[in-house]
């Protein structure tokens, strides 16, 4: 391979979330917090950016930026942005949106917390489908709205939506809006094209604004093809699509996503209210990563599809009881543990204390999530396999265990 995932990089002490904001974000604790292993002997599998490398053109082109020395107020003026990311939607799409309908945001979630406000009055409602990304429903509560959620069906663990439970909550009038996540964290499904227009049908037809999360559009495994909601439907402009750079080629520090608004009054709030600066670094390393980024994105799906094939391997031989399937797209794990821990309800902590392992559990996942963990599987292989051990050991002696007391009870 022309780039290396093996690789094995030292992150703690450049203030990474990863390393150094665990314990904040996972426990809503301080950095006093203490566990029974050393923070750096902690396998981090919680937060969703990767433990690799961002592509060489990609660094390239923040240094070369960076060599032009000033770094004032900046926007995106250059038309060639435009061209470079219209181009990769084209390509790996097959679509492409209009130049004025493409405004940007510091990451799809500070535009979440945004559009929710400019989008919902008061005493409206949101609909979403769960289990969801946790962030959806905090923008919701942030403007103390409604929410309104809408249960996947769970089948061995491959999802699909209950379009006649979505449909009844699409028909309150006071559901005005619904945030939709196309390919869907945490479950990894690729929604297929029937399934996205009888969704979107349902949501036009009750006079839904919808706002396309796609953050994960480019992390699909090999045999996937993406399709953007609005593609489906190019008539209507009440779909918002949010896509980023920032989960395909780990650049989520940079705070630059894209955000398509074909309604103009939308995006004319948007203009009026939304802080519309840019860091040019940000601007610079985006536009190289749709420029250049192709080949190392097809080596990463490369490698991701084999951590997922050893992950199913690993699991089958380890932790037989588990239920996970090799997800559509993303890079996260969905794995059910539940048949081992049915009455944990703090899964991170447990495995954080007994495994010295960083995840999250299901309950960040606002519902239709008990007795789920989700692993990040962006990191060399050396690490997965080590986290996968030491998740499987513990669980293997909580079986154990369990036989155990169950002998002693029949005696």
């Amino acid at each position: 391979m022309k780039y290396n995932f093996d690789e094995i990089i030292e992150r703690k002490g450049t203030n990474a979330m990863n390393t150094d904001g665990f314990r904040e974000y996972i426990f809503k604790a301080t950095k006093d917090m203490v566990f029974p292993y050393k923070d750096e002997e902690f396998i981090r599998m919680w937060v969703a950016d990767m433990e690799f490398a961002a592509p060489p053109e990609v660094i390239q082109a923040i240094k070369d930026r960076a060599d032009q020395r000033i770094f004032g107020y900046t926007k995106v003026f250059d038309p060639n942005y435009y061209h470079a990311f219209s181009n990769w939607t084209k390509h790996h799409y097959d679509w492409t949106f209009e130049k004025e309908h493409l405004v940007f945001s510091h990451g799809i979630v500070p535009a979440l917390f945004e559009l929710v406000g400019y989008i919902c009055k008061p005493d409206e409602k949101v609909l979403i489908v769960t289990p969801s990304y946790a962030y959806f429903k905090y923008a919701v509560d942030f403007h103390n709205i409604e929410l309104v959620t809408s249960d996947l069906v769970n089948q061995d663990g491959y999802y699909t939506m209950d379009f006649d439970d979505l449909e009844a909550k699409a028909k309150d009038e006071k559901v005005t809006l619904c945030i939709f996540c196309n390919p869907h964290n945490p479950t990894g499904r690729v929604w297929t094209t029937e399934e996205l227009k009888r969704f979107g049908d349902i949501c036009l037809e009750n006079n839904l604004t919808i706002i396309s999360d796609e953050i994960h559009c480019d992390l699909l495994r090999n045999e996937m093809t993406h399709t953007p909601l609005a593609k489906i439907f190019p008539e209507t402009d009440r779909i918002i699509t949010c896509m980023s750079a920032s989960k395909t080629f780990n650049l989520a520090g940079l705070m630059f996503s894209n955000i398509i608004i074909p309604n103009d009054e939308i995006r004319a709030v948007w203009k009026a209210l939304h802080n519309d600066t840019e860091n040019p670094l940000s601007i610079a390393a985006t536009q190289a990563a749709y420029e250049h980024g192709h080949d190392w994105l097809n080596q990463l799906k490369d490698y991701l599809d084999d951590n997922f094939a050893f992950t199913k391997q690993y699991l089958e031989q380890h932790l037989p009881e588990a239920v996970y399937r090799i997800p559509e797209a993303t890079y996260l794990a969905w794995v059910n543990i539940s048949a081992y821990l049915p009455n944990e309800e703090n899964l991170p902590l447990y495995f954080a204390n007994n495994a010295g392992v960083l995840l999250e559990g299901g309950n960040m996942f606002v519902s239709n999530s008990d007795g789920y963990i989700r692993l990040n599987l962006a990191c060399p292989r050396s690490i997965l396999t080590e986290g996968l051990k030491r998740i499987s050991e513990v669980l293997q002696n909580v079986n154990e265990n369990k036989a155990c007391c169950e002998l002693q009870s029949v005696k």
